[in-house]
């Protein structure tokens, strides 16, 4: 037997992405450095890891039991990297985070500087619906949840990371004026999100405020969902200016001005009232505090 941690690792991706090619990517190895590495591993066994049927990568069932071996091998390994970070003073263990759809445009901001600074730091950050973050924040699974509406049903600690506006967005190659009243937008296809987001809670709230009745609805689970269909023409939806920011700078998405827009909500970072946070929970929380100012400014103060 002659492998390296290396091949252990790629051996390890290729089974979780069942691909060679999205190993590669997670990796950032090109493809080809994947599979030659894969296939040197193969060479310590007499017993095929994996096969291709048709044009699909199967791992099998001996693959799968060297799958559990090599997990608990690197297991160790990041142990021992720990134990030798952790003696020479430094951060180590993992960081879980649990952020709404639109928060991907706001949180690695936030973070990436602490994790740049604590290499013994691993970070999961689970990137879904409001049901399931709050879910996640409710059963004590997560350090922390991003958010842009309060949870009403949870006793929660926060604070305050930037406003969230939302403007009425139309793609720019449909002739929409630029300046609009309410009989406009009740005559649009007007796209929402999915029941629990807090975008379209806000929508929401903004149309029964101004007493506007909407007859045709699309209703989409993600804000990427919601923009494609924007820039494709399907119809004209209320979203978060922080994830078009991009679209609108290429002319591809245009805002149309109407009364009582923009909406502005928070990002809240929150945590389970009476959370007692861990070392590194603490660090961060601190680290957010002490650079959270020069972060917006430089990143988000066109928001």
């Amino acid at each position: 037997m002659n492998y390296t941690l290396n091949q252990l690792n790629i051996f390890q991706k290729v089974v979780e992405h069942k691909s060679v090619s999205r190993a590669s990517e997670a990796l950032h190895l090109t493809q080809p450095a994947v599979s030659i590495q894969l296939k040197n591993f193969q060479q310590n066994f007499s017993i095929p890891l994996t096969e291709i049927v048709g044009r699909q990568l199967y791992i099998t069932e001996f693959g799968h039991d060297i799958y559990q071996i090599v997990s608990q091998i690197l297991n160790k390994t990041d142990e021992i990297n720990f134990k030798t970070l952790a003696f020479q003073g430094q951060l180590t263990g993992s960081l879980k985070l649990s952020i709404v759809s639109t928060a991907k445009y706001v949180m690695p901001y936030f973070i990436s500087g602490f994790m740049n600074e604590n290499s013994g730091v691993t970070l999961k950050m689970d990137v879904t619906n409001k049901y399931q973050v709050i879910d996640s924040l409710q059963n004590n699974e997560v350090d922390f949840s991003l958010v842009s509406i309060l949870p009403e049903n949870i006793k929660v600690d926060f604070i305050h990371l930037l406003p969230n506006k939302l403007h009425l967005i139309a793609s720019n190659e449909l002739k929409t004026p630029l300046k609009a009243d309410f009989n406009f937008l009740k005559n649009q296809s007007l796209i929402y999100r999915e029941l629990g987001s807090g975008t379209r809670q806000a929508m929401e709230s903004y149309l029964i405020e101004n007493k506007v009745q909407v007859d045709k609805k699309i209703v989409l689970t993600s804000n990427e969902a919601v923009k494609q269909s924007v820039l494709a023409g399907l119809g004209i939806s209320i979203m978060p200016i922080i994830g078009i920011k991009r679209e609108l700078k290429s002319n591809d998405l245009k805002i149309i001005h109407i009364k009582g827009l923009p909406i502005e909500t928070q990002w809240y970072l929150i945590w389970l009232k009476g959370k007692k946070h861990s070392p590194i929970a603490k660090a961060l929380l601190k680290h957010i505090e002490t650079h959270k100012a020069s972060i917006v400014e430089k990143h988000f103060q066109d928001m």
